[in-house]
């Protein structure tokens, strides 16, 4: 197999590959047997049909398989041979054909990782975070999982809904005089306090009498997730079924046992501050990783293929929706404009890739490596942050693909503790 391989840019190659006579006979050869011993035509035994009469019925078939298979092998051959860093499928021309005693040509396009040499790396500027829990910051997450915990009783003596109350509601609504998607529900819980009607607050109802019907207009933001009312005003007509009213428990060693895997309220304050101290860190990190990744794009101009943007994109997308799906919302019920999300998230996505390949550069240039001990240490940190054992961690990064990735994670983030050592902090 002859190979030419020529540098469009620093991001697309193109290779011009010609597959010798004697494999495409062979590939010929193996599809026509295969093939005949499947056909059955009238006047020849099973298996027995010659290989003219097939190629006289199914020569365009056979050589339309034969040559995805020739493309696909001679290509992973070529690559592998000429050590093409290929970082998506090619984009294959073959205008000939396949032709009797002739080799089969063809070319392929491909966008590959573009090499990267970091430059004027030591000294990047960084803010200092500070990243202390404070007393303050137990006690508000402690009032928040009192608030959580709370429960709506019947408000009984009354029923004119005062300012704080829970009421049990029907509505519905219009917006140009037309309905739209969830504009109607019925036994619904809103909270009497001043906010926003989309997060279920409606201070208008205050002084409404239980079976009493009240009228009121609500613009919804322009950045509201259903598209048909972004910006749009709705007329909304509320039905009073109920009233309720907020019982918060008291802060105490029952409410911390009712709150779960703790036996007093000292030892919840120390199980919310070590779950702080994780998410304040974690917080700090990814701000310290952005950071980075801006500053060295841009002391660092380089061209990036489109398709492992694209691909960057997809997974930042998945990771939203699977947010989305863990506080219960149901993607599909959104309307979701896809289109202008993936554009939203290409800069991010760019800068990303770029940030990706820059830190693997340093990471070679300084000879920063991960070692087997050091996956085995990560397995057991992410264990203990996960409260699993450490065998379903390790089972998890058992396939060779899953450790490699945890693998590189762990190089990134010795080369982000190399950054950080040399960084200009203020």
């Amino acid at each position: 197999m002859k190979v030419q391989v020529e540098e469009l840019s620093p991001i697309e190659k193109k290779l011009s590959i010609e597959v010798d006579t004697a494999r495409v006979a062979e590939e010929l050869t193996r599809a026509y047997s295969a093939l005949g011993k499947q056909v059955k035509l009238p006047g020849f035994r099973q298996g027995k049909v010659p290989r003219r009469i097939l190629e006289q019925r199914f020569r365009e078939r056979v050589e339309d398989d034969v040559i995805q298979r020739v493309v696909q092998s001679a290509w992973l051959e070529a690559v592998r041979d000429h050590k093409v860093e290929a970082v998506a499928p090619p984009q294959v021309t073959n205008n000939s054909g396949l032709k009797t005693n002739a080799p089969f040509t063809f070319e392929a396009r491909v966008e590959v990782k573009p090499q990267v040499e970091a430059k004027d790396y030591q000294g990047l500027p960084l803010t200092r975070v500070d990243s202390q829990v404070t007393d303050a910051e137990v006690d508000e997450r402690l009032e928040q999982l009192r608030q959580n915990m709370a429960r709506l009783d019947a408000v009984e003596g009354r029923d004119i809904a005062q300012a704080g109350d829970f009421a049990t509601v029907d509505y519905e609504a219009l917006v140009d005089g037309k309905e739209f998607p969830g504009s109607k529900a019925e036994g619904v819980t809103v909270e009497l306090a001043p906010g926003e009607l989309v997060e279920s607050n409606v201070a208008a109802l205050e002084g409404a009498k239980v079976g009493e019907t009240r009228e009121l207009d609500y613009t919804f933001p322009a950045d509201y997730r259903v598209e048909d009312v972004k910006g749009k005003t709705a007329h909304f007509k509320f039905h009073v079924k109920g009233l309720k009213k907020k019982i918060v428990p008291e802060l105490n060693d029952d409410f911390a046992k009712e709150a779960g895997e703790t036996q007093s309220l000292a030892e919840l304050r120390t199980k919310i501050r070590t779950d702080l101290e994780l998410n304040k860190k974690n917080r700090v990190l990814g701000e310290e990783r952005a950071a980075l990744i801006k500053a060295l794009v841009e002391r660092n101009a380089f061209e990036v293929p489109k398709s492992m943007v694209e691909r960057t994109i997809d997974q930042m997308l998945e990771q939203r929706l699977r947010a989305m799906a863990r506080m219960g919302m149901d993607p599909r019920r959104l309307n979701l404009d896809f289109a202008r999300l993936r554009e939203e998230l290409r800069e991010e996505a760019l800068q990303e890739v770029r940030g990706a390949l820059l830190f693997e550069s340093i990471a070679l240039k300084e000879n920063l490596k991960t070692t087997d001990e050091d996956v085995e240490k990560k397995i057991a940190e992410l264990a203990k942050e996960a409260n699993q054992s450490i065998d379903v961690v390790r089972k998890y990064f058992k396939g060779p693909e899953e450790r490699q990735g945890l693998s590189l994670r762990l190089r990134e983030e010795k080369t982000i503790e190399f950054l950080k050592a040399q960084a200009k902090y203020s």
